[in-house]
């Protein structure tokens, strides 16, 4: 398997910032956002449950009302791609059925194989007071892994949680669905007048960071 060198992945990420300012004008590909699509996917969640789901918006009609909802930010508009990641509220016995048939299906198993976990699942599940907390934090898993690809891509991106999330659900139609919106992701290539661009970056130093044990 193909490995990028350490060096690498470091420059990415210390090229990659939050954008102020997105280039309108300029769009991804249609490979690279497959690709971009492929990491949202891809990404690891507790159980394997998927407790989310990835509303992606390029519609100039719609984006054009995300800045009202977006404390007046103009990410959302201006960059090619808008990401609305949303968790879903509940975990129900219903739902991890269906993965686990999805699980059957997909490694060719017994019709029964998995029906002594999903039992234990179940009544693992059922015992997690906010499901939607649970949810939400998995999401931000999404949300990192959809950043660090997007900047091995040189992709930018902004995340946003400064956004109306009930706006959002009312706009994008999941108000009355089992998901809500937990945090968005503007995505594109960042206008050339940004300032922020080549701003320095601002970490504290490893030792006050990172306990090695």
């Amino acid at each position: 398997m193909a490995t990028i060198a350490p060096e690498q992945l470091i420059e990415q990420l210390e090229w990659r910032y939050a954008v102020k300012r997105f280039d309108p004008d300029r769009r991804i590909d249609e490979a690279t956002w497959a690709a971009l699509e492929r990491c949202l996917i891809l990404t690891p969640s507790s159980y394997g449950l998927q407790p989310w789901r990835f509303i992606v918006i390029t519609d100039p009609d719609v984006k054009a009302q995300l800045p009202a909802l977006s404390w007046g930010q103009k990410q959302p508009q201006d960059c090619s791609h808008m990401v609305v990641l949303a968790a879903r509220k509940t975990m129900d016995a219903e739902y991890i059925q269906r993965y686990m048939q999805s699980v059957v299906q997909t490694r060719e198993l017994p019709p029964d194989a998995m029906q002594g976990y999903q039992r234990v699942l179940v009544s693992t599940v059922e015992k997690i007071d906010s499901h939607l907390d649970w949810n939400a934090r998995q999401v931000y898993i999404a949300l990192g892994q959809l950043m660090v690809g997007a900047a091995m891509l040189g992709v930018d991106t902004c995340p946003m949680e400064g956004i109306d999330p009930a706006g959002y659900d009312r706009l994008l139609g999941l108000a009355e669905t089992d998901y809500t919106t937990v945090v968005g992701c503007a995505v594109g290539y960042r206008h050339p007048d940004d300032a922020q661009a080549n701003a320095a970056k601002v970490r504290f130093s490893a030792d006050e960071l990172i306990t090695r044990i």
